[in-house]
């Protein structure tokens, strides 16, 4: 079978001296004394193609979120919490000084530390208007200039990985539950009330939505990268950088959108400008080259909320159904999997690359899958540690007996995209690892049976999943939950529950609850399901109440729990969950797979 993911160590802290004095001869050039180097692609993406991973080529970094910032005699890279190791692991540090950023911004760190008089470059392509604004504040404080650069510096000086290219393709309406027609009238209906002319599409999930096409310009990700201009009254315009465009999605689409080639995005975006339109911009991925075109052209950017963002994460009622049909699947392959796990890890010859290469045979045994929804996340003993972790050859460690084993993946079939995490013991557990585990699965119950009034936040509702590792004194350095596409991409906005997720959660809409517990060097756990917003009917409540719908049915490891700790109504929750569990997959399973299923799903004592 051919794997879906690689296990190639992709970091290179070698290669830091050379690249940066590389780097810091082109910045001579430009007459810039500093560059930022960001994570981030055109299009602010967060898993972005080899060819654009310019922060990884420069420091060796391979995390999703981070910014460099080189001066001639010293350099910085600023990540957050979920890369504290990791960044430390990939980076050569006489080169790169880490910086968490719990403890200082980019922001902050040049605004201490960059001389007086000094000029930093940035690209302008690659930070969104909000982005520079901040930065120009800071380097204004510092008493220094901050000048967009006309082309990419590092695109000069590395070579580039030619970009993946096949077809964009329709998603079926039967998939969608909608048109494309019927969407892009409501993204009309609301440019309308906003008083905007057009709309600027940045953000490739946005334009596959509502467009109703996918791609396979990410790996992993359904995309084909590119932007579209909305403007009302005409035919929206489609400019895709690499996937070629088949006759039968031209024509599907012919009534009201053309494709133009990726050239023509500037003239289409500056002539929205010159016709003193107001055009709306996506706060969140509003690049400043586009949003500064329109100012300069004589129109008005709009930086505001896309109201394609919202529409997208508020599933309707086919896409809902195609979610728990997608869970349902998943769930066969992930019981199968830790039925498989709980046979062999006690031989002590698994490694991690064994078990993702197992799991990834019983997900792909089902032949509507398409592919996995992001590189599966599979650590042992200290490994485990690690939120985003990704085992490589060299990294690659056997499940020792007494070891913790976590397991963070998900797939991407037509119907939804699955995303979900289970902890589990290889052999006997400590008392320390039964308490957290037991705190950390309270935090999971919690937010999963949580009740709240309409217009309330991820962020209002963030400490449910933290309450009890609080009390004891521990908490967890990442979001508690963040939302999923349908058949997009694994982590989804505009919500999340977490301290940052200020958007109102609304029916239709799926986030992840995965709180978790890590000791670095030791062990880790999390424990994750997703959920779906859904009305939540109570007897003479005064407004409008939501609650959540468990879309995720895998047991979750009894071995791990210290009972005691469960209150009355919690063990109440696990059973019924592990009840509805073995109804959903019993019959889908015999032999020891079923057998084991009984034994995993029968009511905790």
């Amino acid at each position: 079978m051919t794997m879906h993911q690689s296990f190639a160590e992709l970091a290179d802290p070698s290669r830091g001296v050379e690249r940066a004095a590389l780097l810091r001869r082109e910045m001579k050039t430009f007459g810039l004394d500093g560059l930022i180097v960001p994570r981030a692609d055109e299009y602010q993406s967060e898993y972005a193609a080899r060819h654009v991973e310019r922060l990884a080529w420069l420091t060796g970094f391979t995390g999703s979120a981070g910014n460099a910032l080189v001066l001639p005699d010293r350099a910085v890279i600023v990540v957050d919490g979920r890369y504290t190791v990791q960044v430390r692991e990939q980076v050569d540090e006489k080169v790169f000084e880490p910086i968490r950023l719990a403890e200082q911004s980019l922001e902050d760190w040049i605004s201490l530390n960059v001389p007086a008089g000094v000029v930093i470059g940035y690209d302008p392509w690659l930070h969104t208007v909000d982005g520079v604004k901040k930065l120009k504040a800071a380097v204004d404080k510092a008493g220094a200039t901050l000048k967009p650069t006309p082309e990419n510096l590092l695109d000069r000086i590395r070579d580039i990985p030619a970009p993946v290219v096949n077809p964009v393709y329709l998603h079926d309406e039967a998939y969608a539950g909608e048109s494309a027609a019927g969407k892009l009238a409501r993204v009309e209906e609301a440019l309308t009330k906003d008083r905007c002319d057009a709309l600027v599409i940045v953000d490739p999930h946005a334009l596959m939505w509502v467009f109703n096409l996918r791609g396979s310009d990410i790996s992993k990700t359904p995309l084909a990268m590119g932007h579209a201009v909305l403007r009302k009254g005409a035919k929206a315009r489609i400019f895709l950088d690499y996937a070629p465009v088949p006759d039968d999605v031209r024509q599907a689409l012919a009534p009201y959108a053309e494709f133009l080639p990726r050239q023509a995005l500037l003239s289409t975006v500056e002539a929205l400008g010159r016709d003193g339109l107001t055009v709306r911009f996506d706060a969140a991925f509003a690049v400043s080259a586009l949003v500064e075109l329109v100012n300069r052209s004589g129109g008005t950017a709009d930086v505001g909320a896309d109201p394609i963002s919202l529409m997208k994460a508020c599933k309707n009622a086919v896409e809902i159904e195609g979610a728990r049909r997608a869970h349902r699947r998943d769930g066969i392959a992930m019981i199968r999997f830790l039925a498989w796990l709980d046979r062999e890890a006690p031989s002590g010859l698994l490694t991690e690359i064994a078990t993702v290469e197992a799991l990834e045979k019983f997900r792909f045994a089902d032949d509507t899958i398409r592919a996995i929804s992001f590189a599966s996340i599979a650590g042992a003993g200290p490994n485990s540690a690690l939120p985003h972790y990704r085992v490589t050859e060299r990294s690659n460690r056997a499940l020792a007996l007494n070891d913790i084993f976590l397991m963070d993946s998900g797939g991407q079939y037509p119907e939804g995209t699955t995303d979900i995490t289970r902890t589990v013991i290889v052999g006997e557990a400590t008392a320390d690892m039964k308490r957290k585990f037991t705190l950390v699965l309270k935090g999971m119950i919690a937010l999963a049976t949580a009740v709240f009034p309409e217009e309330t936040t991820g962020a209002q509702i963030d400490a449910f999943a933290r309450q009890f590792l609080w009390r004891n004194g521990v908490d967890f350095d990442h979001g508690t939950g963040h939302g999923i596409g349908s058949y997009l991409s694994v982590h989804e906005g505009p919500q999340r529950i977490a301290r940052t997720g200020h958007v109102p959660l609304k029916p239709g809409m799926i986030v992840s609850d995965e709180p978790g517990y890590y000791r670095a060097g030791a062990w880790g756990i999390r424990i994750e399901n997703l959920l779906l917003v859904e009305p939540r009917a109570i007897p003479g409540a005064e407004g409008v109440y939501y609650g959540f719908e468990t879309l995720s049915f895998t047991p979750i490891d009894q071995r791990l729990i210290e009972r005691e700790l469960l209150t009355a109504d919690e063990r109440a929750w696990l059973d019924a969950y592990h009840a509805r569990t073995f109804e959903l997959f019993a019959d889908k399973l015999d032999g020891d797979d079923r057998e084991w299923l009984s034994a995993a799903t029968r009511p905790i004592v």
